[in-house]
């Protein structure tokens, strides 16, 4: 008879969108730690996806897989759910990681980059949650949306990006209402804990942590421990927005 005791999410599957690097990437190695199996999403990043599924199966055979879709081309997301469910036989937590962002000052906002910031950051969250929704709910599963500090502190430059995530938070919580009992809706703010990909002046980096209660940054690993406590240790937590921030939305700074 083996004495192990059972990791918390054993028997449970988790899709991430987003998922074959940075936070999603962290979210996806923590959960597979807790004992899930994990769909890594990607679009492009198929090369570093495969690298963290190898990695993962090294840890625990059957556990890990990568599949590839445009959340942009709404046909695929019943597919991205039914490649879950066949892989390892069940949905039971959703992550909405994936995410687009880059400036669209005004005056310079064109109909692609609006479509772009809106679709990946809240038209698919959407979509990919009412494709999910029967298997969540015969499974009482979870969604986990990644918002931003910028949905409710508006980002100069940003107008499209930051009304995104704005949208993505009432979602979430409109959402925790239209699918309880059975789903639990729950999503994460970030502050500071990880910079954009590109130049980012070092000055503005400073401004940026000083405005935080903490006076530091958070870490990748800040967040996934957040989306590992919504999938473990909060069965009774919906429509609940948790601002990993180091105090930055707490304002006075």
């Amino acid at each position: 008879m083996s004495n192990e005791v059972p990791l918390p999410l054993s028997g449970r599957t988790a899709l991430i969108t987003g998922g074959g690097r940075r936070l999603g990437a962290e979210i996806a190695r923590t959960l597979h730690a807790a004992g899930a199996s994990v769909l890594i999403h990607v679009n492009r990043s198929i090369a570093e996806a495969a690298v963290l599924a190898n990695e993962l199966l090294a840890l625990r055979p059957a556990s890990a897989a990568v599949h590839s879709a445009d959340l942009l081309d709404l046909a695929t997301l019943p597919e991205l759910v039914d490649a879950a469910i066949r892989t390892f036989g069940s949905l039971d937590i959703l992550v909405n990681n994936a995410s687009t962002f880059y400036p669209t000052p005004m005056g310079e906002v064109t109909t692609a980059a609006f479509d772009d910031l809106i679709g990946t950051n809240l038209r698919a969250p959407l979509f990919l949650t009412q494709a999910a929704a029967p298997e969540l709910r015969r499974r009482n599963g979870l969604v986990l949306n990644l918002i931003d500090i910028h949905g409710s502190r508006p980002l100069k430059r940003h107008p499209v990006y930051s009304s995104a995530k704005a949208g993505l938070a009432m979602l979430t919580q409109s959402l925790a209402r239209e699918l309880a009992p059975h789903i639990r809706v729950n999503g994460i703010s970030p502050g500071p804990v990880m910079w954009p990909e590109g130049a980012m002046d070092s000055d503005l980096q400073a401004r940026i942590v000083d405005r935080t209660a903490l006076k530091r940054m958070g870490s990748p690993a800040d967040i996934a421990k957040a989306a590992l406590f919504f999938a473990k240790d909060a069965p009774y937590v919906t429509g609940q927005i948790l601002a990993i921030d180091g105090g930055r939305s707490i304002g006075g700074y």
